[in-house]
């Protein structure tokens, strides 16, 4: 290689294979990553949708065979709707005279 732009040319030509070469190498790994990502997330959104699906089927199951449970409690302890809502409008009842109480005494 006497010729330096006959080497330039030949050296210029390596670089830009080797570039090409470790592009694809990056881009074939960055698609093999989003792909892995896109399988686990696949995965975890179809056990969630399973756990979902079990926990729903349980309290069908629980409410077919005519247990109570009502929200948030296990099936061990029946609950009284219509005392729960009189508690509860009770309670509010409550609230509201407190709070006309405490406006009144701040407005005087």
């Amino acid at each position: 290689m006497s010729n330096p732009l006959v080497q330039a040319f030949f050296v210029g030509r390596a670089v830009a294979e080797v570039m090409t070469e470790r592009l694809e190498n990056a881009l074939t790994d960055a698609l093999s990553e989003v792909g892995k990502l896109d399988a686990e997330l696949r995965e975890q959104l179809r056990q969630f949708t399973d756990e979902v699906m079990e926990r729903a089927n349980r309290a069908a199951d629980v409410v077919d065979t005519g247990e109570s449970t009502g929200f948030g409690q296990t099936g061990t302890n029946p609950v009284d709707l219509q005392a729960m809502i009189d508690e509860l409008r009770a309670e509010i009842a409550f609230l509201r005279t407190e709070l006309q109480r405490y406006r009144s005494s701040r407005n005087s």
